[in-house]
């Protein structure tokens, strides 16, 4: 479950109504989770116009979070267009019809809050944290942004500067920045993820206002989007507010492209070597894993969790303090609402070949599938999975973010509640057998992330 520092790799981040029209739909969520879970409280209804509604009352603090996930990440652009669903991010900030150019970022710090936004393969989120009495505030800036956004030369050509600076800083000139685009470019073969959602800036170039235009009307719609607002709310004051900024918005009536590629089976180990500006060797092992939600997706979190989450993962264990041929290690499954990777990754230690980390890495994995683990082993990875669930809904903006991703990717913001009754489900023999089924050299594909100054030998 520790893939969030890995993940940030693939974000893109920013600058970092009538009453009555709601139907009837409304549903008040109180159900207690199992032993170790939560009991998080929230209400939910649809507007008219499909944007979905969640709200979660905490008046622990007079603070309010309001955020906006909208349905689009890189998987669903055209492949001559890729980046498109991290610029608009971007481009978004650049104001509406009633707010000023740059203005986002000022209005929310001049009233306290702050604000931020990412783009992930799956979807694109947009939030604010202010004090509570400036619920109105966020609430009619989500509502620009959704209906009213600027869009014109001058806002296009200052993002493009902005996304191609951003690329230099976190992809181009930041060591190992490419290794995520390796991986997809040569993991998947058909599906969309095989390109990260920094895309291509020619892409961008190339795009006429138009085609930004086309991918608005599109995709930020409400019938795409999910509005969670957590803190110190009450649904009396806030569902008002919500119909009079959103109700009134119009739904897309455009068609929502989803991609319907399916990954073919990889039936024979791939190999690629990288050079870059880097000053110790890399060895990567990326796998097809499992989407999000699904049973294999639980237990490869799980598995991962043995290999390389603390001092005593086995990856840390024997490849770092034993061993000594790795400086660095990691194992993390990207949280992907389709079929995505799973990576596993060591840095090596100075003198030592990638061929003897690689060698190390693979012995490690070798135990895995040929040997059960002990109790105390799954003792301890229940454990973990229990304490960071429990962390991850320790914060109302943690809150907020996951009842946001669980209705935008399965329709059941309830997960925030139920979903670490998932890995508990998943027994020692799930563990081999799911470790059987996808860590096969025929399943993967291995990098060499080796220095530029190796290229010439």
């Amino acid at each position: 479950m520790k893939f969030k520092a890995f993940y940030a790799l693939l974000l893109g981040t920013s600058l970092l109504a009538t009453p009555s029209m709601a139907q009837t739909k409304t549903a008040a969520t109180t159900a207690k989770g199992t032993a170790g879970q939560g009991n998080i409280k929230f209400t939910e209804f649809d507007l008219a116009n499909g944007l979905h509604v969640i709200l979660h009352e905490d008046h622990a603090t007079p603070i309010v979070t309001v955020s906006v996930m909208y349905h689009v990440g890189s998987k669903n652009e055209d492949p001559q267009r890729t980046g498109f669903a991290h610029f608009f991010e971007h481009l978004l900030f650049e104001g509406s019809e009633n707010i000023g150019r740059g203005e986002y970022m000022k209005l929310v710090q001049a009233n306290g809050g702050q604000l931020n936004a990412n783009t992930s393969q799956d979807r694109t989120f947009y939030f604010e944290t202010l004090p509570s009495n400036q619920l109105e505030l966020a609430l009619w800036m989500e509502s620009e942004r959704m209906f009213q956004a600027k869009i014109d030369d001058i806002g296009v050509e200052t993002q493009r500067k902005v996304v191609k600076e951003e690329k230099k800083q976190s992809f181009d000139n930041r060591p190992y920045g490419q290794l995520l685009n390796v991986v997809f470019d040569n993991l998947f073969t058909v599906h969309p993820y095989r390109w990260s959602p920094i895309g291509k800036e020619q892409y961008i170039d190339e795009a006429k206002i138009t085609e930004f235009m086309d991918f608005y009307k599109t995709f930020y719609v409400p019938n795409n989007a999910v509005l969670v607002i957590g803190g110190d709310i009450t649904e009396a004051t806030a569902r008002p507010l919500i119909e009079k900024y959103f109700a009134t918005i119009p739904k897309g009536t455009k068609e929502i492209p989803r991609p319907t590629q399916v990954e073919p089976a990889q039936t024979a180990e791939k190999r690629v070597t990288f050079y870059d500006n880097v000053q110790l060797p890399a060895v990567i092992f990326a796998y097809h894993g499992a989407a999000m939600g699904t049973d294999d997706f639980y237990a490869l979190q799980l598995l991962n969790q043995l290999l390389s989450q603390g001092k005593s993962s086995r990856f840390q264990k024997e490849i770092v303090d034993k061993e000594q041929k790795a400086l660095a290690v990691g194992a993390f499954a990207l949280p992907n609402e389709q079929p995505g990777a799973v990576m596993m990754f060591g840095i090596a230690n100075m003198g030592v070949k990638p061929e003897e980390l690689e060698k190390t890495m693979d012995a490690e994995i070798a135990k895995v599938l040929a040997t059960p683990l002990t109790d105390m082993e799954y003792k301890k990875l229940m454990n973990q999975a229990e304490n960071d669930f429990v962390s991850q809904n320790s914060r109302v903006a943690g809150i907020v973010e996951n009842l946001a991703t669980n209705y935008t990717y399965f329709r059941d913001a309830n997960l925030v509640n139920t979903e670490l009754s998932k890995y508990n489900k998943v027994t020692k023999e799930d563990l081999q057998r799911v470790a059987k089924k996808y860590f096969t050299k025929e399943n993967r594909l291995v990098v060499y992330y080796l220095p530029k100054a190796e290229e010439k030998k």
